[in-house]
């Protein structure tokens, strides 16, 4: 027996308790969705933005959902020298093709490669080695919001290992779907936290990761995938997903392999998710749409004629931070429009 195969014989039945709900959820959606084609096609650019704004601020970019959005509207070779832009815009782009053509993609090293390719096909400084395993050495660090790096988390698996590794991964995992033995979430979860292991490339293993994540999920049926972002997630809740990955992947090669912690963090992610997709089998309206929060500045926002987000947080007791990230989904949604720029920038309800 594999380590691969050890690290998923001896996972506790909480963790099967979690995937009964996600498939649970994911029952509900196929056999409940309601939902326009509108809707979903709205929900599906709003997922895709926020997506890749949100995987990658993970990394360290700084583009909120309303400035993807815009920057794929309107895009400009200016701002495609700006290096965010060009890992949004690589991202988005490969998000957008998973989730139209997933059931032409297989999980194979020919895709792999090729998704990275597609990942930083726009980034300058990725020019010599996308859509190639690494040829140096490198670490998988933690990063504050600003990018500037916190700590090294551990070492990975060696240049010149990383093609045989890679090779034996995908190996098993094909070998595991196939079988269709193990639960296809069991066998995602360890395939993620092996390939973040690995670190299979010079930049681009954790936003890979995620397409990844998307693309398997869709294959094994999760339909409701596009419509709500795992990134996000993942970003609200991103010292937890370092740790978990850290605590799991620390006991690789040692006789108490586990991937224990790593799994009900991930199990958790896309459990949120199911619950937050069958959420919008019953949304009729916008009130249904939003969280608590969201729903407190789109109430005070039909109150007033227009307001900006000092005097929304002010009066509706939402902290700032959240206030602009609800009047983001708000205009993602086409619900309210923005007025000005700058400090004096206001929202209003269309």
């Amino acid at each position: 027996m594999s380590s691969l195969d050890k690290r998923i014989a001896d996972l506790p039945s909480s963790i099967y308790r979690i995937i009964s709900q996600i498939d649970g959820l994911n029952g509900q959606w196929k056999g409940g969705l309601n939902l326009s084609p509108q809707m979903l096609g709205r929900l599906k650019r709003s997922a895709l933005a926020t997506s890749t704004g949100a995987s990658t601020r993970i990394e360290g970019a700084k583009l909120s959902d309303e400035e993807v959005e815009s920057l794929m509207r309107g895009l400009s070779m200016q701002k495609m020298r700006d290096r965010d832009a060009q890992e949004v815009r690589g991202y988005y782009e490969v998000l957008q093709t998973v989730f139209d053509s997933y059931d032409d993609l297989n999980l194979t090293e020919s895709t792999i490669l090729h998704l990275h390719n597609q990942l930083l096909k726009y980034s300058d400084k990725d020019e010599r080695h996308k859509g190639q395993y690494k040829h140096l050495e490198n670490q998988v660090q933690m990063k504050d919001q600003s990018g500037k790096v916190l700590s090294v988390l551990f070492e990975t698996t060696p240049a010149y290992l990383t093609p045989r590794a890679m090779n034996e991964l995908v190996t098993w995992t094909q070998r595991l779907i196939e079988a269709d033995t193990n639960h296809p979430l069991i066998v995602m979860s360890a395939f993620i936290v092996e390939l973040l292991k690995i670190h299979p490339f010079v930049d681009g293993n954790g936003r890979l990761s995620r397409i990844l994540t998307n693309l398997v999920l869709l294959k094994a049926g999760y339909a409701y995938v596009p419509y709500v972002s795992h990134e996000k997630i993942i970003e609200d809740s991103k010292a937890e997903y370092y740790i978990a990955l850290r605590k799991s992947q620390i006991t690789f090669d040692t006789e108490r392999e586990s991937i224990l912690a790593w799994t009900e963090y991930f199990l958790n992610v896309l459990l949120e998710q199911a619950k937050q997709a069958v959420a919008l089998l019953t949304a009729e309206d916008i009130e249904k749409l939003l969280s608590p929060q969201q729903l407190k500045v789109w109430t005070y926002l039909g109150e007033v004629h227009e307001a900006t987000p000092g005097v929304i947080s002010k009066f509706t007791g939402v902290a700032r931070p959240t206030v602009s990230q609800a009047l983001d989904r708000l205009l993602n949604m086409k619900k309210v429009e923005r007025i000005g720029q700058g400090s004096t920038t206001r929202y209003r309800k269309l």
